[in-house]
């Protein structure tokens, strides 16, 4: 069985449907000795810019409408210990994000990082229109540390939860722990421990924690 490889290492063999492969996912889960839903839990991330196409989001080679889009979701997470849903729906649909949060938000975080792109200016609109409440937080999306700490302190404002993200074409540099820590991150979004420029993060984590009393930042793979 050929294993595809994404560009953050994680592995996934070839699934027939999306249900599929989150089925697969609890069963690695439980077979590992862990619960699903109480030890370990699931960070779903859509990326559904990737599918729509003409108002259409084509998955499992079938069309689905917004609304229809935002109902598989909802359906997964009845099924699964789904806690958390990034970019469910396409970077530009802004007149459906705010139903696909009204309905997920009191099971799951509703996560924008196509939609938002760590800018200032679409975390405000996201936050008017209460499109999401967490922000994945990427610097190197915005451009600067200034424009992201701004962007992390908007979505603080809100009330939403904050997940600096590491992003490809990464390198063992480490920093990208410290600045989780540093700026009391909820969680901290890296990768697959497969490959070296990710373990090179969590490793800096885990020294992190060993040496000081900072709280407990979850690791999202």
């Amino acid at each position: 069985m050929r294993l595809l490889t994404a560009d953050e290492g994680g592995l996934a063999p070839p699934c027939e449907s999306v249900e599929t492969m989150i089925e697969t996912a609890v069963e690695a889960i439980e077979a590992a000795g862990y619960r699903a839903g109480a030890d370990v839990v699931i960070a779903l991330d859509v990326a559904a810019s990737h599918f729509y196409r003409g108002e259409v989001y084509r998955i499992d080679d079938v069309d689905l409408s917004s609304t229809q889009m935002i109902d598989k979701i909802l359906g997964w997470m009845d099924r699964f210990p789904i806690v958390s849903v990034e970019d469910g729906l396409a970077e530009d649909d802004w007149t459906h994000w705010p139903k696909l949060c009204g309905a997920a938000r009191p099971r799951a975080l509703v996560v924008g990082d196509d939609l938002l792109c760590t800018n200032p200016v679409r975390i405000g609109r996201a936050i008017e229109a209460q499109a999401c409440n967490a922000l994945l937080l990427k610097v190197n999306q915005v451009g600067t540390l200034t424009e992201a700490a701004q962007a992390c302190q908007l979505a603080r404002s809100a009330g939403w939860k904050v997940i600096v993200s590491a992003r490809s074409g990464e390198t063992e540099d480490d920093w990208l722990a410290d600045l989780a820590v540093g700026w009391a991150a909820d969680q901290c979004k890296i990768g697959s421990i497969t490959q070296s420029e990710r373990l090179a993060k969590y490793n800096r984590l885990l020294a992190i924690e060993s040496a000081t009393s900072w709280p407990e930042i979850p690791f999202a793979v």
